[in-house]
């Protein structure tokens, strides 16, 4: 088992990734990868298998997580769910293929994956760069394809697609709010699937850690699964008290740094 001190700093980090959540709508995702990635390296657990397994238990994570987001905004009345049931499929052929995918390639490549997206979204970010709505909903045949990739590059990166999903729709001229709630919804098979797909591909891979259920590692999940839940709340509390624009920006440089110093790992 790790020692108590990097389970210390775990619960640190999860903490801050749930208040982040909440605050600013951005998937814990985007902190939960890296700080799992820096937990199991210190720990020397995972081998040639850490992004896998910082992936994994990012989805697995988020099972839990973004239920009780799903269940707030549908209680508002602010969920669509006639596009959650015409994008739910393709999500989640999208992430549990994958997720299929992501167990075969090396931990390095899913590594770039994760910087080139996480660059991508911090300009976004800081930028507050949004898409101009163009036009309808596709029908089910590009609602499918569509979802099929947010699904896809969500298993890469251990996200739960709000990032893909909420300027996609916003593009197709639906209302922000019902965006951001109707994107919550699609984050939940997104996270099932993708957890499953990792779960299973990971399954008979060697080098994994004691408490690894495939390439989802249980004792991080249970540590940060119980703080997300507790501090995703206050986040969204405070989000009416603080000012969001430009924390949005100072996690949009967070962001930088993360993906910055695992740009460097790879380089060496």
């Amino acid at each position: 088992m790790p020692p108590v001190e990097l389970f210390l700093g775990l619960v640190a980090f999860g903490a801050l990734a749930g208040f982040l959540a909440g605050l600013l709508g951005v998937g814990g995702g985007l902190v939960i990868v890296p700080v799992m990635v820096w937990f199991l390296g210190s720990a020397h657990l995972g081998g040639e298998h850490v992004q896998h397994l910082a992936v994994g238990t990012s989805l697995a994570v988020m099972v839990f997580t973004s239920f009780s987001s799903v269940m707030a905004h549908h209680r508002k009345g602010a969920v669509d769910w006639g596009i959650v049931r015409g994008m739910a499929p393709g999500v989640v052929l999208g992430t549990f293929a994958g997720s299929q995918i992501a167990g075969l390639l090396p931990s390095d490549g899913l590594k770039w994956f994760f910087v080139v997206y996480a660059y991508a979204i911090a300009l976004q970010m800081f930028f507050n760069a949004k898409p101009a709505g163009q036009r309808a909903m596709p029908g089910r045949l590009g609602q499918l394809s569509a979802a099929g990739l947010i699904g896809t590059i969500s298993s890469f990166v251990g996200i739960g697609g709000g990032s893909m999903s909420v300027p996609f729709m916003s593009w197709c001229n639906v209302p922000i709010h019902r965006a951001i709630a109707t994107s919550a919804a699609l984050g939940w098979p997104i996270a099932v699937s993708g957890a499953l797909g990792y779960l299973a591909g990971g399954w008979q891979a060697n080098g994994l850690p004691w408490g690894s259920a495939g390439f989802v590692y249980l004792p991080a999940m249970a540590t940060l699964m119980a703080l997300t839940v507790l501090l995703a709340p206050l986040g969204a509390a405070a989000a009416h008290k603080l000012p969001v624009a430009k924390l949005k920006k100072a996690f949009a440089l967070l962001m930088v740094v993360t993906a910055t110093e695992m740009l460097l790992s790879l380089l060496r």
